[in-house]
Order: C-alpha cells, then structure tokens, then sequence
C-alpha cells in the first residue's frame, strides 16, 4: 500500500483519478456480503417459500444491475465496461445466513473493486427487501472485498 490518497488533488480536493496513461490489464474483483436472518426465514428462502418469491434469483439479476451502475453511483467512479459479472448466493438455513459473492471482470485502465462490492452489497440489501415481511430482524453484517487481480497493485487477497 501506497498510503497516497489518489482522490484528493494537491489541495485536498476530491477528484476522479485520469487513468488515461495507465496500460490497459485484464482485472477481477471478489467481493462477499453476508446477511443474516432467523432460521426460519432463511429455510423458506432456500426452499423457494418466500412470499416475494425466488430471493436469490432476483438479488442475482439486481446485483449484476448495480454491478454495471457503478460509476453512476459512485461519485469518484469511473463508468466501466463490464466483461462480467456473477453473483452466487449459498444458503445455511440452520445458521440463518445467506452468503453473497460477487465476481467482476473488465479489460482496462481501472479496477473493479467497487463493482464487486457494490454487486454484493445492492444482492444484500435485495434479499432483505424480499424477507422484510417474514423477519424485521434481518441485518447485513458484512460486506467485503476478497481477492483482486491486474492492474499496478497486482493480486491481493484477504487473509
């Protein structure tokens, strides 16, 4: 880590970053957001019985949207063009989870860090929105960023 905070101009003013002079690499981005239910709840989820219906097909379909708003969301963000974008969801019900990943690829000068985490976190909040009615105690305990590659930086992973 640098230490430099590359959004603040020589004055300390915010600023979108000119990548116009960095190489064009192959980047990915791994996020992970976890939300956390009664048992109950989550055994309806997994087992297709929520009232709103398929919650992990659309937090899927809602995580790749956010994915691909990114930049329009994001203030300092720069608008990409996603190669793609994947959001899993695994269930436990007797823990009461719903783990999310999300994965975001894309050749150019930027990282898709905040697609990824942005994927999961919009999944996140969707699950949420579709258990509401079953459960007022559903909360989002994390989201983060696991692993990224390409790029100045390189591949990082979360210990």
């Amino acid at each position: 880590m640098s230490g430099e905070l590359t959004h603040l101009d020589a004055d300390g003013t915010a600023r979108m970053v000119d990548v116009g002079a960095k190489p064009v690499t192959a980047r990915t981005a791994v996020a992970r957001a976890t939300v956390r239910m009664g048992a109950q709840t989550a055994a309806r989820v997994a087992a297709g019985d929520a009232p709103k219906g398929d919650v992990l097909g659309v937090a899927r379909i809602a995580g790749i949207q956010a994915a691909k708003r990114t930049g329009e969301l994001i203030p300092l963000c720069h608008p990409i063009g996603l190669d793609h974008v994947e959001v899993d969801g695994v269930i436990d019900a007797a823990a009461g989870t719903i783990v999310l990943t999300g994965t975001a690829s894309v050749t150019a000068r930027t990282g898709v860090e905040m697609e990824a985490m942005t994927a999961v976190s919009v999944a996140a909040l969707t699950v949420y929105d579709m258990v509401k009615g079953l459960d007022k105690g559903v909360e989002i305990t994390e989201v983060v960023l696991l692993e990224k590659s390409g790029g100045r930086s390189g591949h990082w992973v979360r210990s």
